[in-house]
């Protein structure tokens, strides 16, 4: 029997029992872990409030055996909030149709629990932290995401340089099987022409260049929005459910 200690973002709760529930968390340390938390769903519990979806958490993992992760769930026995980023998302509807994708996102990016995966722990909790703030459109935040999420797992679109044959460009015909602009001569099946507009809006949400994203027009904000839709349903094979209600 053995004590884990690790911080980690609240993805996802289910009930368990009567007055249980298994929390899935992104961890630091851990990668995504799923555990018990006993009583949290007692009216008088205090320590549920704690491990609700987007809280920024310390917690403390009670585990029969030498690893956390084995053949049975581990118990949450201690928990303390580093940063309650719930607070500044559920009220708003934006926020919190953003927040929900990003989860479901960071939760289809560690489907092996237990392996470390620090990058996307680290930008579900900056994207998190920028949302909860307001610092920029919903929306904005979360495409930026995505497609960072996409970088750090090895799927990072080009917006330059043709994905193909590697000319520079600009290039205007865009793939997503291909992995991103393509110039004329590799253009394949399928492929759209966005504008350079939509092109340069993801671009600058890649590299985190929001003066740009901020001043980009509605009608090229939902022509990115298509795009990266698109390439994450192709990466991950099936879309998101929670996409489907983020405003844009």
């Amino acid at each position: 029997m053995s004590l884990f200690r690790d911080d980690g973002i609240v993805l996802r709760t289910q009930k368990l029992g009567e007055a249980d529930r298994i929390i899935t968390l992104l961890t630091r340390g851990h990668g995504r872990v799923r555990a018990v938390a006993r009583g949290v769903r007692r009216t008088k519990s205090k320590f549920g409030a704690r491990l609700e979806p987007f809280s920024h958490a310390d917690v403390q993992f009670f585990a029969r055996g030498s690893e956390l992760i084995g053949r049975s769930l581990p118990l949450c026995t201690q928990t303390e909030i580093i940063a309650p980023y719930g607070n500044g998302i559920v009220t708003d509807y934006a926020r919190y149709t953003a927040g929900t994708a990003m989860l479901e996102t960071a939760e289809r990016f560690t489907e092996n629990e237990g392996e470390p995966a620090v990058q996307q722990y680290l930008l579900l909790v900056g994207a998190l932290r920028t949302l909860s703030r307001g610092e920029h459109e919903p929306h904005l935040i979360l495409d930026a995401f995505l497609l960072r999420s996409l970088a750090v797992n090895g799927y990072a679109p080009s917006f330059e340089d043709c994905a193909k044959c590697g000319i520079h460009g600009p290039n205007r015909h865009f793939s997503v099987g291909a992995g991103g602009v393509i110039c004329g001569d590799c253009r394949v099946p399928g492929s759209v022409v966005p504008s350079a507009e939509a092109i340069g809006l993801l671009s600058a949400l890649l590299t985190g260049d929001w003066p740009t994203a901020d001043a980009a027009e509605p009608r090229h904000v939902r022509e990115g929005s298509g795009l990266v839709s698109a390439y994450l349903h192709w990466h991950l094979e099936r879309g998101l459910r929670s996409l489907r209600y983020v405003e844009k």
